[in-house]
């Protein structure tokens, strides 16, 4: 698994040693083993050091071995890519085309069938009408994070076509839970709406609360690809979504009931996408007809437990 030490890796890793996998997890150089696992998690985790942007640190990964790879490894969030888009495509794209086609090679070369599951994004279906996307929609990105991943996308399926390298592709929509990073809205809510309890604040900043967005449990979404290791189709791809649409106004309003604040929102221009999709709800049909997937757990439990996270 690359990207073992971000956040959902730090859930993935679990699912998969609970699903009897050995699991072997790359970390960037300094990076550590993620701090929510337990000793035992880590030390059944054989750690590999991985540079997408490092074309032998890639090769080095690619010959290590394995029976499948899930690339979870890139920059992840529409604002760390606009603040670089060039680090975003190289990591993003470029990253993922040089690793695929390293695992292409020593599968054409040795014979040997090592799986590749990519983690796209839903973002990659940009603006749209307020339906669910299916997988057969058009894709039209509107930031360098999503066309990044689009990139990613069509990266891994030509290796697939010109080598075989069996190939799934997975489209996650918006989803978050305990650890996730505050530069993501949902954490982001929750601190400021902390903050303004400690404080007896009336007002928080907030960006543009109008968006409706699929939101899931990561623990879900890590089910999700363990499923798609073994079920999904080579050359397909399979949305990760809910199917249900929040819009983030209320978002704010059910985090800010379970902290238990009462405040009103101040639009801050500073945390306005420059252009924003607004609806983006996945249909997930496809994953769940294909391995039987759906959500499990509940979004206020998901909210309550991210919150509980950040107080510890």
């Amino acid at each position: 698994m690359t990207g073992a030490d971000g956040f959902v890796g730090s859930w993935l890793v679990p699912e998969l040693l609970a699903a009897g996998y050995e699991v072997s997890g790359t970390l960037r150089a300094g990076g550590s083993p993620p701090f929510r696992l337990s000793l035992a998690e880590r030390r059944a985790v054989q750690w590999v050091p991985l540079e997408l942007e490092d074309p032998n640190s890639v090769d080095r990964c690619a010959a290590f071995g394995g029976d499948a790879v899930i690339h979870l490894a890139a920059v992840a969030s529409v604002r760390e890519s606009r603040q670089d888009p060039g680090r975003a495509y190289a990591i993003n794209t470029a990253g993922t085309g040089r690793l695929a086609h390293a695992l292409g090679e020593r599968h054409r070369g040795l014979g040997r069938t090592t799986r590749l599951v990519l983690v796209s994004s839903g973002e990659v279906y940009g603006p749209g009408d307020p339906l669910p996307r299916r997988e057969g929609d058009p894709i039209r990105p509107v930031s360098s994070y999503a066309a990044s991943k689009a990139g990613a996308e069509i990266a891994a399926l030509e290796v697939w076509r010109r080598t075989g390298l069996p190939v799934v592709v997975a489209r996650p929509f918006p989803h978050t839970g305990p650890g996730q990073s505050a530069d993501f809205v949902v954490p982001a809510f929750a601190a400021r709406l902390a903050e303004a309890k400690r404080l007896g604040a009336t007002t928080i900043r907030t960006g543009n609360l109008e968006p409706v967005r699929d939101l899931l449990d990561v623990r879900d979404v890590a089910r999700g690809y363990v499923a798609l290791l073994s079920q999904g189709v080579p050359g397909e791809t399979y949305n990760v979504a809910s199917g249900a649409g929040f819009a983030l106004v209320d978002v704010l309003a059910r985090l800010a009931r379970l902290v238990g604040v009462n405040v009103t929102p101040i639009p801050d221009p500073s945390l306005v996408r420059e252009i924003d999709i607004p609806h983006l709800v996945g249909d997930a049909r496809k994953l769940r007809e294909a391995t039987g997937w759906a959500p499990r757990i509940p979004l206020d439990q998901t909210f309550r437990d991210l919150i509980d996270a950040q107080t510890d």
